[in-house]
């Protein structure tokens, strides 16, 4: 497993879980709110005052930092999550600011895109984070860097506007599906870690962070030291380290476990509670997301019985995964994508592409599964032998795959190679093993607007040892 892999406890989904659990210990402990929200559009999770009742007068309980309140009389816990097959939600923090500065015109780009994985089942959770250079295609408009997708998305004012291109992008390059998002503005970050009265941070080595606003830049020693919400947030975006964008993901890390320590202090938790009403308004209206308010409240439950060991996080970074490049017109410092090694680092984080299946699908058979995802094959004759692409073809059509022409190849691999142009990963796996197709020559070229979803290139190895009658 790559070293680059590392195991965290607990995590609550970064803010909008926080958001969620806060909002589920208020609900046990004083029944004083109501939220509306809309999920087809993009509106925050809004707080609706009502008419509070005397609080129940239990001690909520502590164990080992994780707080797991009982039903009581003030009401029940929220209902567990329902859902049995994995769950995807793409986080992206927003300079919700930078429309409003004077060098910057129009939506704000995305300051840092963290993708998790929740398995409801195996009660697993997948954390990886994206950086913001990444060279990557857009899908309807170009190659720019990942954190434009969510501009291009707003200023084109396309139906899912930033969030829905933005998702659409990151599921181009790891090529897997992305249910959710939830977009969170600087603003309200800073709001909360001031509300939860600051964090502890244990500063590795001399940092000068710059919070956002004039002259107050701030040089942060080696040590423990509380830091309140503008030097939290500057110290988790800061990017002029050695290590750029790929230490910064791990300093978000330290501050979402920071956060996450504040609030289950058993000692701090009283006083979050009774003021859990105006720290969950000043958070929520910071966040947009198509989750509904019950769905983000059961996820944060089901995150906080998941076991430490059974949490992975990585970071997309240099050599293995990118290369330090220049844009095509020489202007920008980007990074190159290596996606099959990116691909690889998913795999290791999330556990493959099958782990995205449905968990329906467990009781079809393989065939049953390409049938239902009907992915257009096209078969490439890369083997010399006349004929043998048309065979092919007739062969796997008996075995339900929608096998739409053949013919020959422009490229000539060693040995029998798919390309995965849409995401399909029914396909992919039923093709790799029923024609033993290395490792090394599995493809994944995303291409939204491919006229065929996966291409068969047969060569010498398939013309040599293969089923067909």
């Amino acid at each position: 497993m790559s070293g680059k892999l590392l195991r965290f406890g607990g995590i609550l989904l970064v803010f909008m879980v926080l958001a969620g659990l806060i909002a589920v210990v208020a609900y046990q402990q004083a029944q004083q709110f109501f939220v509306t929200y809309n999920v087809t559009q993009l509106q925050g999770l809004a707080l609706v005052e009502n008419t509070p009742v005397p609080e129940p007068g239990s001690t909520p309980a502590i164990d080992d930092g994780a707080y797991v309140p009982e039903a009581g009389p003030s009401g029940p816990i929220p209902d567990p999550w329902d859902g049995a097959s994995p769950v995807t939600i793409l986080v992206m923090g927003i300079d919700a600011g930078s429309s409003n500065t004077t060098d910057r015109e129009g939506p704000p780009k995305t300051d840092s895109m963290i993708l998790f994985k929740i398995d409801p089942l195996a009660k697993t959770i997948g954390i990886l984070n994206i950086p913001r250079d990444l060279w990557v295609n857009i899908p309807g408009f170009d190659y720019y860097k990942i954190n434009m997708a969510y501009f291009l998305g707003e200023s084109a004012q396309l139906p899912d506007g930033g969030p829905g291109l933005a998702m659409k992008t990151v599921e181009g390059l790891l090529g897997v599906p992305i249910n959710y998002y939830a977009q969170i503005d600087f603003v309200a970050f800073e709001k909360f870690v001031d509300q939860i009265g600051g964090i502890e941070l244990d500063v590795a080595e001399e940092i000068t962070v710059d919070p956002i606003g004039k002259g107050n830049t701030v040089t942060l020693q080696p040590g423990k030291q509380v830091v309140a919400g503008p030097v939290a947030l500057a110290y988790a975006r800061a990017r002029k380290t050695e290590g750029g964008d790929f230490d910064r993901a791990l300093r978000q890390q330290q501050v979402i476990m920071a956060i996450r320590k504040q609030v289950l202090d058993p000692i701090r938790f009283p006083g979050l509670v009774a003021n859990s009403s105006q720290i969950y308004n000043d958070l929520a209206s910071g966040i947009h997301t198509n989750l509904t308010f019950n769905q983000a409240m059961q996820l944060g439950w089901l995150v906080t019985s998941i076991p430490e060991e059974s949490i992975r996080r990585g970071v997309i970074s240099p050599p293995d995964d990118v290369l330090l490049a220049k844009s095509p017109d020489g202007t920008q410092d980007i990074l190159k994508p290596i996606t099959d090694k990116i691909r690889e680092l998913r795999d290791e984080v999330f556990g493959g592409s099958q782990a995205f299946l449905p968990t329906s699908a467990a009781g079809y058979s393989p065939a049953e599964l390409v049938k239902a995802e009907g992915a257009k094959v096209v078969v490439s004759n890369a083997a010399g032998v006349e004929g043998l692409a048309a065979k092919t073809q007739e062969y796997l059509t008996t075995l339900e795959v929608n096998v739409v022409s053949s013919g020959n190849a422009t490229q000539f691999p060693p040995t029998t190679r798919v390309v995965d142009y849409t995401g399909n990963p029914y396909t992919l796996k039923f093709l790799v093993e029923l024609m033993r197709i290395s490792p090394n020559q599995i493809i994944y070229q995303y291409n939204p607007v491919s006229d065929v979803d996966v291409e068969v290139i047969i060569g010498p190895d398939w013309a040599n040892n293969n089923p067909m009658p």
